[in-house]
C-alpha cells in the first residue's frame, strides 16, 4: 500500500453535490445495469415529465402513474423501487441529509437497504461520495477487488470477506484505501503500478455455497437415516404381528 500511495500521489476524493438521499438513491436506481449515458437520458426524461424541469419530489414520484415512469425508460422493477423509495421517504424511513449525517455508517446501511432495489454497495457509495465518511471499504466493488489483486500481485480476485478481514488494518481510513485501490487499476493500465514489495496471503474464508451444500447434504443424510429407521421399525411390527386367517 505504501508503494501504491507514493505512485498515485495525495488522496483526492471528489465529493458530489449536496443532494438529498431521495435524489441520490433514485439516481442510483436509474443507473443500475445501464451505462451512464442511458441512465442520464432516463433521468432527464423523469425530470421533464414528472418534475416539470427539476428533480421530482417523493410525492410527485408516488403520484406519477407507472405508465409515465415506464415511458421515461424505467423497467417494471425500477418503477417498483422508485415507488418504494418515495413512500419510505414520505414516511421518514429514508431521512433527509441532515438527519442522515447524525447516524453512524452501519445504521445508515441498515436503514437504507430496506428500500427495494437498494443494496449495501449503493449505500456505501453514498457514504463515501456524499457524506464524506472516512472509514468505508466497499469489498463487493469490482474495482476495489481488482485493484487489490493488481497492487498485491494476486492471481485472482480476493473474496469479499477475505478483503474485509485484510482491510481491518486500514481502519479508520478505509475510504482512502478504497480510493487508492481504484487508482491501482489506472496505474496498471498505464504500466506505472509498482511491483508488490512482498507476497501476501489473505485469510482463508469458507465459501458460503459450499457450506450451504454441506448443510443440505447433512440434512438429507439425517432424513435418509430417519426414513431407514422408520422402515425397519415398520418391518419389525409387521413381522411380529399375528397373521390373519384367510
Amino acid at each position: 500500500m505504501g508503494g501504491l500511495i507514493r505512485a498515485a500521489g495525495p488522496y483526492r476524493l471528489e465529493l458530489e453535490s449536496g443532494c438529498e438521499p431521495f435524489q441520490i438513491l433514485a439516481q442510483a436506481i436509474a443507473h443500475q445495469q445501464l451505462n451512464g449515458t442511458a441512465a442520464n437520458t432516463i433521468l432527464a426524461r423523469l425530470i421533464a415529465t414528472c418534475g416539470s424541469g427539476t428533480f421530482p419530489t417523493p410525492a410527485q414520484v408516488l403520484a406519477a402513474p407507472a405508465a409515465q415512469l415506464r415511458a421515461a425508460g424505467f423497467s417494471f422493477a425500477k418503477v417498483a423501487a422508485l415507488k418504494d423509495l418515495a413512500a419510505r421517504t414520505l414516511a421518514d424511513e429514508v431521512p433527509d441529509r441532515a438527519t442522515l449525517a447524525q447516524l453512524d455508517d452501519e445504521a445508515i446501511v441498515a436503514r437504507l437497504t430496506q428500500v427495494r432495489g437498494v443494496g449495501r454497495w449503493t449505500v456505501e457509495m453514498l457514504l463515501m461520495f456524499h457524506l464524506d465518511r472516512p472509514d468505508v471499504l466497499p469489498v463487493d466493488d469490482f474495482g476495489v477487488r481488482a485493484g487489490f489483486r493488481a497492487a498485491y500481485g494476486l492471481r485472482s480476485l480476493p473474496h469479499p470477506r477475505a478483503l474485509a478481514a485484510w482491510g481491518e488494518r486500514w481502519r479508520p481510513y478505509r475510504s482512502a484505501a478504497a480510493w487508492y485501490l481504484w487508482r491501482a487499476l489506472e496505474l496498471a493500465r498505464a504500466g506505472t503500478l509498482p511491483a508488490p514489495a512482498e507476497r501476501v496471503r489473505l485469510p482463508r474464508v469458507a465459501k458460503r455455497r459450499r457450506a450451504k451444500a454441506r448443510r443440505v447434504r447433512r440434512r438429507a443424510t439425517k432424513a435418509k437415516g430417519r426414513a431407514t429407521r422408520t422402515g425397519r421399525t415398520a418391518s419389525k411390527r409387521r413381522a411380529s404381528a399375528p397373521r390373519r386367517k384367510r
